[in-house]
């Protein structure tokens, strides 16, 4: 269904989806990139600063949330019938129809830059779908990583998780490095032996029947160096409570987001 696709705004996280899927195989004759600016795109694709006449079979809306009044103008015409796919953080199905009403599906995607290497969990909402037409969101959004639908009252928790996440476990990557760092290692050593760390952890805990808190239990010895470390982590729950917060306020920004769009898009 999916083979004249338009992305619109080419920032961090398009370049990503798009990277991710042309390393699935997807022609890039498929991709025409929308930009107001020339950047660089992949070879293969078509870059145009103003949006041709052609129809597309699906519209990937790339820019940030603040445009969507402005865009929607602009790009009305692509939407004419086409699943509009949304990465646009706070903006809900409504105020997507609202912005897109000549579009077929107005669909939520929500994708982390781990999408360029086909890894980020990606998640999905939309109403009304024929199988046929949610086997075909499916088959478009396979290629950046492994999906989900969600309901949409629980998308900006999603979101908080999966999207915003990895910036989380960065911060903690660098924290951690840097408390090292603190206690006597050599800054670039803390880094490069921080992220090897994390690289195989994560791999281990993808392949292993045990879940992570199973895994942190049989790295620890009673009484030993991890065990005291933990001791540390858990104590009053502390890095629960913390990551509860985090996520807290990452969840409620999009909740804001969603009002601040709706007052726009009247």
């Amino acid at each position: 269904m999916f083979e004249r696709i338009l992305v619109c705004g080419y920032g961090n996280m398009a370049s990503a989806m798009v990277d991710g899927w042309l390393k699935s195989g997807i022609p890039p004759h498929h991709f025409t990139i929308y930009n107001p600016r020339p950047k660089t795109v992949p070879t293969g694709t078509r870059l145009v600063t103003d949006l041709p006449p052609t129809p597309f079979d699906a519209v990937v809306l790339g820019f940030k949330p603040h445009m969507l009044a402005e865009m929607a103008t602009k790009i009305a015409p692509a939407t004419n019938g086409a699943t509009v796919v949304s990465i646009l953080g706070g903006i809900d199905l409504d105020t997507l129809r609202r912005a897109f009403p000549t579009a077929g599906k107005v669909i939520r995607l929500m994708p982390n830059l781990s999408c360029a290497l086909g890894k980020s969990p990606i998640a999905l909402a939309g109403r009304n779908l024929s199988d046929r037409q949610r086997q075909a969101i499916e088959e478009l959004a396979r290629p950046l990583g492994p999906i989900a639908w969600v309901d949409e009252d629980r998308y900006d928790l999603v979101t908080a998780l999966t999207g915003s996440g990895p910036a989380f476990l960065y911060r903690f990557i660098d924290a951690i490095a840097g408390a090292a760092h603190d206690l006597g290692l050599e800054r670039e050593d803390a880094d490069r032996l921080a992220l090897a760390m994390v690289d195989g952890a994560a791999d281990l805990a993808a392949a292993s029947r045990h879940d992570p808190g199973a895994l942190a239990l049989r790295v620890a010895s009673p009484g030993g160096m991890t065990q005291k470390g933990i001791d540390v982590l858990d104590d009053g729950n502390a890095l629960r409570a913390l990551l509860r917060e985090t996520l807290t306020a990452a969840r409620d920004r999009g909740v804001e987001l969603a009002a601040e769009a709706r007052k726009i898009s009247r």
